[in-house]
């Protein structure tokens, strides 16, 4: 009897799981809305978002690309100060002196566009440091 509840049990548990298998749109809409947050300056959203995708920033940041430049040159190009603060805190220390697709790096770039003074900028120097 008690074996014959468990596998009830079991049985409702295993029902209730859904897959989601992670489709093409799925992934663009992921990017656009984290493209969008961050040019939005709103650090909350895009926290949850790749919280609720179960995503690692430092696992994507290679890969996303907004308007073809990365997270953090968007963070700046749009002076979304926290979301920029808050990419460079998450990011590997390696990352952030790394070339990016451009050859660049990111204080390289900053320095050529005239944002070497921007409070992203700063935060990048004194984490790579």
């Amino acid at each position: 009897m008690r074996f014959t509840a468990f596998l009830m049990a079991a049985g409702l548990a295993a029902s209730s799981l859904t897959y989601s298998p992670v489709t093409h749109a799925n992934v663009d809409q992921l990017v656009a809305s984290v493209c969008d947050y961050v040019a939005a300056d709103d650090k909350n959203r895009l926290r949850k978002k790749l919280k609720d995708a179960r995503i690692k920033l430092r696992a994507i940041y290679d890969g996303v690309s907004c308007n073809g430049n990365s997270l953090l040159r968007t963070a700046m190009l749009s002076n979304a100060q926290d979301v920029g603060v808050y990419l460079v805190k998450q990011m590997p220390r390696e990352s952030l002196s790394a070339a990016e697709s451009d050859g660049q790096t990111v204080m390289q770039w900053a320095e050529s566009q005239g944002l070497a003074e921007s409070p992203i900028a700063a935060e990048i120097s004194a984490r790579a440091n």
